[in-house]
């Protein structure tokens, strides 16, 4: 099995990178996010997962162990295949999801292309109690409506190459000392997390 990967990257598109290792390019299916935020040259470390099928061999990577644990929990419910769980990490978070399946809500599963109503349904019971969302989704005082910003905002630092633990740590603590105005307007918030954060990898990379 090849739970890691650590090497430079030579190519990388919107699906997939090839992470050269020892002389080896391996190629990598990996989630949108992921995809933005490697750039070719770049020292990445991948956690990935091994899936062996009768006429072939592929390799799924991430950023975070949290989302390759997600994935692997995805692939044990019934018609969801690799491509389809790499799916809804491209569209979900992993906070995301853990929050749809505690809320016994799939609507989200159900806009994620490959994913029908049934499949959705089937997600949301068979993940039941196996996954935990960080707390941030629920510190922020003042509601759903605060907690959902809190979420939103999350996502949107995960788009921009951060990793999801930065991410909910960074709103987690600027949700303490954060004006009231501020918690319930998403922009108001991005804002202070970024300033926080400082230049995203894209800004850093020159991208």
């Amino acid at each position: 099995m090849i739970s890691s990967l650590r090497g430079r990257v030579l190519h990388v598109d919107a699906e997939s990178a090839i992470v050269e290792v020892g002389g080896v390019g391996f190629s990598v299916a990996v989630t949108a996010q992921v995809a933005r935020a490697l750039h070719v040259g770049d020292e990445t470390l991948l956690h990935t997962n091994l899936v062996v099928r009768e006429d072939a061999l592929s390799l799924y990577g991430f950023a975070e162990r949290d989302e390759l644990d997600t994935f692997v929990l995805l692939l044990s419910v019934s018609g969801v295949g690799p491509k389809s769980a790499l799916g809804v990490l491209s569209a979900l978070s992993v906070s995301q999801i853990a929050e749809a399946v505690a809320a016994e809500d799939d609507a989200p599963f159900r806009r994620v292309s490959g994913i029908g109503p049934k499949t959705a349904k089937l997600i949301v019971v068979q993940l039941a109690g196996k996954l935990h969302a960080p707390a941030v989704t629920t510190a922020p005082a003042g509601g759903a409506g605060q907690a959902a910003i809190a979420g939103q905002v999350v996502a949107a630092l995960v788009a921009l190459g951060w990793s999801e633990r930065v991410s909910a740590e960074t709103v987690h603590e600027i949700a303490g000392d954060a004006e009231a105005s501020d918690l319930a307007s998403v922009p108001a918030l991005l804002k202070l997390a970024l300033a926080q954060l400082g230049p995203s990898r894209t800004e850093r990379a020159g991208v």
